[in-house]
């Protein structure tokens, strides 16, 4: 048995949590993986996935294999770029996650733009709306918006975000009063629960801080949905800043109060420090650093 090449089957299946995706993934037809996981088990004496009709999951003992799997192979890539020397191309497989909109945005175009000069390297792009632990999901980059707690994460600055309030001119040509922020509570509020979850937008500059309590007429789960709703001139909504550059840009949406936004969010790209990161996660991460920092949206 290839204990490495078993290894990484393994991990694949466990990330992917499924044996067809994790063959896609590794080019390998789904019976050989099955078959490699079969033989694994066995020769661990130990049963490492759960399996259902609709999903696999790693079992108690699986997700202790999974932590030593990434490390032995993390360990394997690092001794074959010390062998091959600092100036070999990076190959492998790399997981990377980010907001969905932002990702599918903004960090899109820096992973193809990385794919496209590495033939090499595969890319799993996780876009999610929460934290990711990247340690414990198996990612290797991440970016993130918002301060950052301390941790053991090398944290490098691309650029900032705001958020902001805005509207259709057709739906501002024919809406209520609206000259201050209190007068929010009068208007046809589309919440994009992400953003802002609750009732309460909070507003402000060095000069003054507001609290409008508002009641959406329209609570989306995601910010697309709300950014179509206003584009549709139904109401106003806050997201932030890079959702609406380009619709902003065009006149389609119109910035409300900008004196009254927020401070800046800062935008981080995130790492693991030290040995675990690999010439391939460090060769991505410059990539993204530099599509990121030259893009006009992170300018708070």
């Amino acid at each position: 048995m290839d204990r490495l090449h078993s290894m990484s089957v393994f991990v694949a299946v466990a990330e992917e949590e499924g044996f067809a995706a994790a063959a896609r993934r590794l080019n390998m037809s789904p019976p050989a993986v099955t078959r490699t996981i079969a033989a694994l088990e066995a020769h661990l004496g130990i049963k490492l996935l759960t399996r259902t009709t609709r999903f696999v999951r790693t079992t108690n003992a699986g997700q202790r294999y999974l932590e030593s799997a990434r490390s032995i192979l993390a360990q394997a890539d690092e001794a074959d770029e010390a062998a091959a020397g600092v100036h070999a191309a990076p190959r492998g497989h790399l997981a990377v996650t980010a907001p969905v909109l932002f990702g599918s945005m903004h960090v899109m175009p820096g992973i193809v733009e990385f794919l496209r000069r590495y033939p090499d390297v595969s890319v799993n792009a996780v876009f999610l709306d929460r934290a990711v632990n990247l340690l414990e999901e198996g990612i290797d980059v991440g970016v993130r918006i918002g301060e950052l707690p301390d941790s053991t994460m090398r944290a490098i600055p691309v650029g900032s975000v705001r958020r902001i309030i805005c509207a259709s001119p057709d739906y501002l040509a024919e809406c209520p009063e609206l000259n201050e922020p209190k007068h929010l509570t009068a208007q046809t509020i589309i919440s994009a629960s992400p953003v802002s979850p609750g009732l309460e937008w909070r507003l402000g500059n060095a000069r003054q801080q507001i609290s409008v309590k508002v009641q959406p007429r329209l609570t989306v789960s995601n910010n697309a949905a709300a950014i179509e709703a206003a584009l549709m001139g139904f109401g106003i909504t806050r997201l932030m800043s890079y959702q609406a550059a380009d619709h902003l840009a065009a006149g389609r949406l119109v910035r409300i109060f900008p004196d009254y936004e927020p401070p800046a969010l800062p935008v981080h790209i995130i790492h693991l420090e030290g040995k675990q990161a690999s010439g391939k996660v460090r060769a991505l991460v410059d990539v993204l650093v530099e599509q990121l920092r030259g893009n006009a949206v992170l300018g708070g």
